[in-house]
């Protein structure tokens, strides 16, 4: 299955790295969401990209709010356990969520068609979902391939 623009952003729910549960459509009506797949936590790539976003998006307004009015959330999902990413997340910073799809093993990111099945991890997959819960924007990128921020800020900002 992969997830289009244009489609309704399939719904889920999964536990951050403090143990709490955060569902997609909680940010309907209210938060449009950048939603970005990651393989790894505490890989080269993986760190570089997050701490790109953890730094863009707290200097353009703090907390989960890249606009600076409350319009974006970032969650970032990886297969790893709640554990890991709470330390890489203490280790970094990291304020916004970090979304265990630890079990079912990718379960999430199969649903958005961004599940690796050979190397049993998440590809580089971003969906930009706007209030309504509506894909406005995405890009998949390989494993080793690293994403660019400015494509996010132009996504963003067509909303």
């Amino acid at each position: 299955m992969t997830v289009d623009v244009g489609a309704e952003a399939p719904d889920f729910e999964l536990t951050d790295q403090h143990g709490t549960p955060v569902r997609l459509s909680g940010f309907r009506g209210e938060n449009n969401v950048l939603l970005v797949f990651y393989p790894l936590a505490f890989s080269g790539v993986c760190t570089g990209e997050l701490t790109l976003l953890r730094d863009e998006f707290r200097s353009a307004g703090g907390g989960g709010d890249a606009g600076g009015d409350g319009g974006v959330q970032v969650l970032a999902v990886s297969v790893d356990s709640m554990f890991a990413l709470r330390a890489w997340s203490d280790r970094e910073g990291f304020w916004f969520p970090l979304l265990s799809d630890f079990w079912p093993h990718g379960g999430t990111a199969r649903r958005y068609g961004v599940f690796d099945e050979a190397k049993g991890l998440a590809l580089r997959g971003t969906f930009v979902i706007d209030t309504e819960g509506v894909v406005r924007w995405k890009v998949v990128n390989a494993i080793p391939d690293a994403r660019d921020i400015d494509e996010y800020r132009k996504a963003l900002a067509g909303l």
